[in-house]
């Protein structure tokens, strides 16, 4: 079984900051990519960032200069650090692992439960 557990949403004014975790545990051979999606009230889920093993990192234009990504491979942990948060940031954000369970087994999508992040003052 492979599990990805989220923490640190919340209630933040607009100008906050926040730092969401998650952390991936379980049969895991090895994790391709990571990142954190999210899906606003009446909107279809969409990427926010993403980091691959060993590449470049990836944002949605409107988090841009304002979110960082980042990830601790020895703990099979990825972050995302939101800065200058705005209402329009409002939704419940996902985690996602890109990940093998065995070296002879394909790559796998996985998903964390999702946490709220709320923008408001």
């Amino acid at each position: 079984q492979v599990q990805l557990v989220e923490s640190g949403g919340g209630l933040v004014q607009p100008g906050g900051s926040l730092r969401l975790s998650c952390a991936a545990s379980g049969s895991i051979f090895s994790i391709d990519s990571m990142g954190w999606y999210r899906r606003a009230p009446g909107n279809e889920r969409e990427l926010v960032a993403s980091i691959p093993s060993g590449g470049s990192t990836n944002y949605a234009d409107s988090v841009k200069g304002r979110f960082t990504i980042s990830r601790d491979n020895a703990k099979n942990t990825v972050y995302l650090q939101m800065n200058n948060l705005k209402p329009e940031d409002t939704a419940v954000y996902y985690c996602n692992a890109a990940l093998r369970r065995r070296s002879y087994l394909g790559v796998n999508n996985y998903w964390g439960q999702g946490t709220q992040v709320t923008v408001s003052s």
